[in-house]
């Protein structure tokens, strides 16, 4: 199988319909197959059965080593393989190595019984969620970042440096708001895919990050900063 039917739909990690703060390129990529959540990330085990290579189709070439800038098309078995598929099934890869910590440790240190409660749930979809990537990223030979981005790792250290209803508050913030960034790609890969993995992942990845969205919003503490700027026309 060859890649370069290139027909982009979007540019991984630089589209100008996207904003790339909080869902930009982690900085180390590694192969889907072993791909596990860094040992450097604390609170963080391993989140799952390991990616199931067998009957993976994809390029016969390995990807190239910032998958950013291969904006080509690939071809697979299950149908083409867009530069925006691709960046779905990294992102979402970047939304568990950082929310899954955070909704862990706010089950522990969430000031209220509804912080605690929501977490709960938001850490066992993502556990659920990132089975399924690290497998589709197998077959269909996509590498997936091992760390979360600079700027997650910023909010990271924003929320982990904070208690009472102040950590409450700043957890809502940064996790609303990196759900509304990747929700806008995920329905951009649901409308325009013609893979069949991929069209059914991004269903899956709708449902849970629609409810994570409801769920940080049902605290009351999701102000005006807890969401994203409109794209733009």
């Amino acid at each position: 199988m060859q890649r370069g039917r290139g027909r982009l739909i979007l540019t991984a990690c630089g589209s100008a319909l996207l904003p790339a703060a909080g869902m930009g390129c982690a900085p180390d990529y590694q192969d889907a197959a072993s791909a596990r959540p860094a040992s450097t990330v604390v609170g963080l085990g391993d989140a799952g059965a390991g990616a199931d290579p067998a009957g993976a189709a994809g390029p016969v070439a390995s990807p190239p080593a910032d998958p950013a800038k291969d904006t080509s098309t690939w071809d697979t078995r299950w149908g083409p393989l867009s530069a925006a598929d691709r960046e779905m099934v990294s992102k979402v890869r970047l939304a568990t190595l950082w929310e899954m910590v955070m909704a862990e440790q706010a089950m522990q240190r969430g000031s209220s019984a509804r912080i605690r409660q929501i977490s709960a749930e938001i850490s066992a979809q993502h556990h659920v969620l990132d089975e399924e990537d690290r497998s589709i990223a197998a077959k269909l030979k996509v590498p997936l970042p091992i760390q979360p981005s600079e700027q997650q790792q910023g909010w990271m250290a924003d929320i982990s440096g904070r208690t009472g209803k102040d950590y409450d508050a700043t957890y809502v913030k940064w996790l609303r708001f990196a759900h509304g960034q990747v929700f806008q790609l995920i329905g951009v890969v649901r409308g325009t895919t013609q893979n069949t993995l991929i069209r059914r992942f991004a269903e899956h990845c709708n449902a849970a990050v629609l409810n994570h969205q409801r769920l940080l919003e049902s605290t009351g503490l999701a102000g005006p900063d807890a969401f994203p700027s409109p794209p733009t026309a």
